[in-house]
């Protein structure tokens, strides 16, 4: 422990000019974020005009319609002018409240309601709850007309929306009790340990953080989900049955078998499995059932379980913890640095004396380039976890030596072209669009990599 407080007290020393030097960082977050965002529009722009080829790749030629691929364009087409618009929207946004000082606008406003329910500013627990919720209210509340875009015009315009504006309403209620009454206790949580560690919270917000997340593992599926979709055991029939064979095979810990009515909010399909490592639920959408043969459904939970067989999650995990901890170790000289809190409009008597949640959340802005690189070396790891699982697929009827596992590779291609089909998924994708916002390769570059694990499975029978 002391070694690692050694480290982190070494990182400080290189950084201790933010807590002296009066640098601009209200327009260095400026520049930072509309870099960000200005790149993502050069990416949109690359990506439009593939929306206007009128025939799919040719490895897809004879899978598509062509008033498939056609509707498949048109979505693309009108997500790509959404997302256009709706990011610049929001950037220039977020731009104006930074101009107009809403960050220290709104930890005034936090100190006024605390006042007026009878708590002083000593209270710098509650006074940052409430800061946090004043954020995400005010901030949420100017961007809820682009949600209602998308999902009443954009989705519905394509055949996808199945919410309806009650349901929408009651969503986004639910969304909002559940960041108040579970939002509070972690932030206070949060708080209280840089209290009580002191210089020495890193390890400590670390335990906690995977805790927390330990716990929600049994909260999430138990008490979360359950208010927004009605999860159901599958019923007894061929895909059960395989799914079930295929678990056995494997000695997947399969507990719970759930069937989801995901069709109450779209026609999107899809499948993911949870759990702690000896107990592990899995989870398939309506919509998925209704677009796909048992046996192709299977060969789906196939590629989910390759994920498990590897580890996937476990390793994201870990790489998550360390990405966490790397922000957490920074971040000790920006808690105590006052030209930062004026930088960004904060009155002389509380950047005198940071917050320790206003540090964090300026840091967390500062960081902002930063964390985009790190997404794209994350949808890396994520796309070479995906080509891992699809070989996993493909290799069980050698693995298990069970006749049902043949063909699994022809079973999961067929899936996938489903799924893309009736998703309306874009086929045609630039290569740098895809290596910064996608996490799965393309269908393409999906069922060459197939085509690739079953021709080395047929040179190793021969």
């Amino acid at each position: 422990m002391d070694f690692l407080h050694t480290q982190i007290a070494h990182i400080q020393r290189h950084l201790a000019f933010v807590a002296v030097d009066p640098i601009d960082w209200k327009l260095a977050v400026q520049g930072f974020s509309w870099t960000v965002t200005l790149f993502e529009t050069y990416l949109l722009l690359r990506q439009y005009p593939l929306y206007s080829k009128t025939e799919p790749p040719p490895a897809l030629t004879s899978h598509f319609k062509a008033d498939e691929f056609k509707k498949s364009q048109d979505y693309g087409r009108d997500k790509a002018k959404f997302a256009l618009v709706s990011g610049l929207l929001k950037q220039s946004l977020d731009s104006a409240l930074l101009y107009f000082g809403f960050y220290a606008w709104s930890w005034g406003v936090a100190g006024w309601l605390i006042a007026f329910a009878g708590f002083g500013s000593e209270y710098e627990i509650v006074q940052s709850i409430v800061f946090v919720f004043v954020l995400y209210f005010l901030s949420t509340i100017p961007t809820l007309p682009l949600q209602v875009y998308g999902t009443f015009v954009l989705e519905e315009k394509h055949g996808f929306n199945k919410t309806t504006p009650g349901l929408f309403v009651t969503d986004m209620l639910k969304g909002w009790a559940l960041a108040i009454l579970m939002g509070s206790p972690f932030l206070a949580a949060f708080l209280y340990i840089f209290k009580w560690a002191g210089d020495r919270f890193v390890p400590w917000l670390m335990a906690f953080m995977i805790t927390f997340q330990l716990i929600m593992v049994f909260i999430y599926p138990t008490v979360i989900q359950p208010l927004f979709n009605k999860l159901s055991p599958l019923k007894a029939g061929e895909l059960r049955s395989r799914i079930e064979l295929l678990a056995s095979k494997l000695q997947f810990p399969l507990k719970h078998l759930y069937e989801i009515d995901g069709s109450k909010r779209s026609s999107h399909s899809n499948a993911y499995f949870f759990g702690l490592p000896w107990s592990k639920h899995i989870v398939i959408f309506d919509t998925l059932i209704q677009q796909n043969q048992p046996n192709e459904v299977e060969a789906v939970l196939a590629h989910e379980l390759g994920h498990w067989y590897y580890y996937h999650p476990a390793k994201l995990m870990i790489i998550s913890q360390f990405h966490i901890f790397t922000i957490l170790a920074l971040f000790p000289a920006f808690l105590r640095a006052p030209p930062v809190l004026a930088a960004f409009d904060f009155p002389k008597a509380v950047a005198a004396n940071p917050p320790t949640i206003v540090a964090f959340t300026l840091f967390q802005m500062i960081l902002t380039p930063l964390e985009a690189f790190v997404s794209i070396g994350m949808n890396a790891m994520s796309r070479s976890f995906e080509y891992q699982a699809d070989r996993f697929a493909c290799e069980l009827e050698e693995k298990l030596q069970h006749e049902d596992m043949k063909d699994m590779g022809d079973r999961l291609g067929q899936a996938l072209i489903t799924i893309h089909v009736k998703n309306l998924s874009t086929v045609w994708v630039d290569w740098l669009y895809s290596a910064y916002h996608h996490s799965h390769p393309t269908l393409t570059e999906r069922l060459r990599g197939l085509e690739s694990y079953k021709a080395e499975i047929q040179k190793k029978k021969m």
